[in-house]
C-alpha cells in the first residue's frame, strides 16, 4: 500500500495537498477554473506511478480502467472546449460513432497507448486552459448537438461534475490496484 492506511488519514492540510490552494473567495471564473484544476490534478494523482497498470479493469465485465478514464476525459475536454465552444472540427480521438466505447475498450496495456493517452489529455487540457483564459467572459456560447446553446459557465460547471464523478471511479480503481487511498 502506498497511501494512508485509514480513510481518516487521507485528509491532509493544504500545505501537503496542491489541489486545493486556490482562494475560497473571489470571482466566479477564478473559482470555476480552480475547482476544475483541482479535479484534473486529482485524476493525474490517481494515475501517478501506475503506467503498467493503468489499463487494469475494475471488475468483469466492465471495461472501466484508469487508462480508459484518461482517454475518455481527453475526448470530453476536446468536445466541449475545442469543438463546441471554439467551433473547430474536432472529432473524438478515442471513440467514434462506429465504436462509441473505444475510449475504454481500446485502453490496453501497451506503453505507446498509455503515452498517446497522456499526450492527448495534456494537449486538450492545455487547449481548454488557454481558451478559458482568453474568453472575454463566462457568457460566451457554443452550439452542442445534445444540449443546444451552452455557455462557457455551463461547460466549466459540467466539467467539474464530469471529473468529480469519474474521480470517484478513479478512487476505487486505484485502491483495487495497489490499495492506495487519499491521493
Amino acid at each position: 500500500m502506498t497511501g494512508p492506511g485509514r480513510r481518516a488519514e487521507m485528509f491532509v492540510g493544504a500545505e501537503r495537498d496542491p489541489r486545493f490552494t486556490g482562494s475560497a473567495t473571489g470571482g466566479e471564473r477564478r473559482m470555476l477554473v480552480d475547482f476544475l484544476g483541482a479535479q484534473r490534478t486529482t485524476l493525474a494523482r490517481k494515475c501517478t506511478g501506475l503506467e503498467g497498470e493503468l489499463s487494469r479493469r475494475s471488475v468483469e465485465p466492465s471495461t472501466l480502467s484508469l487508462l480508459g478514464l484518461i482517454r475518455h476525459l481527453a475526448d470530453v475536454e476536446r468536445r466541449w472546449f475545442r469543438k463546441v465552444l471554439a467551433g473547430r472540427d474536432a472529432p473524438p480521438l478515442f471513440s467514434s460513432k462506429a465504436q462509441p466505447d473505444a475510449d475504454f475498450d481500446g485502453a490496453v496495456p501497451d506503453p505507446s497507448v498509455v503515452a498517446a493517452a497522456w499526450r492527448a489529455w495534456h494537449a486538450e487540457v492545455a487547449f481548454a486552459e488557454r481558451f478559458v483564459a482568453g474568453a472575454p467572459d463566462l457568457d460566451i456560447v457554443g452550439q452542442d448537438s445534445w444540449r443546444g446553446t451552452v455557455s462557457l459557465r455551463w461547460v466549466l460547471l459540467h466539467m467539474v461534475e464530469e471529473y468529480a464523478r469519474h474521480n470517484g471511479h478513479a478512487d476505487l480503481l486505484r485502491e483495487r490496484i495497489d490499495g492506495a487511498i487519499g491521493l
